[in-house]
């Protein structure tokens, strides 16, 4: 199982940034996605989760409203719309397939890609 993450950088607060996911060695069209974030010294996080089908999306408090998660299940990538960030948006992100057990979703592999760093900063 392998997960690529690309699209990360530099940018002032209100703007935007869009990250991509590349997946493989798994079934991907079976699986619900979702996009992580960790900035030192705090846990990692769910950002955002989307279904097999992308008929549910699910976003942290924090950024609902603001990012937007969409998949391709031909190309078996995903996104990750970042818009009007915030300084607090500072993480790298990580992305992974994700399971929903009893309400809380969770990571599917232990296998993380590099993570793109989301740096929000004037």
């Amino acid at each position: 199982v392998q997960f690529e993450e690309s699209g990360g950088g530099l940018v002032q607060p209100g703007g935007s940034l869009r990250l991509s996911c590349a997946a493989d060695g798994f079934a991907f069209g079976s699986y619900s996605m979702s996009w992580w974030r960790q900035s030192p010294g705090k846990e990692r996080e769910m950002v955002a989760a989307i279904t097999p089908s992308s008929n549910t999306k699910n976003y942290a408090y924090s950024v609902n409203g603001r990012f937007a998660i969409s998949r391709d299940n031909v190309k078996k990538t995903g996104s990750l719309q970042m818009n009007s960030l915030k300084p607090e948006d500072t993480a790298v992100y990580y992305c992974n397939a994700a399971t929903l057990r009893s309400g809380i979703w969770t990571y599917e592999y232990d296998s993380w890609g590099q993570g793109a760093q989301v740096t929000v900063s004037s």
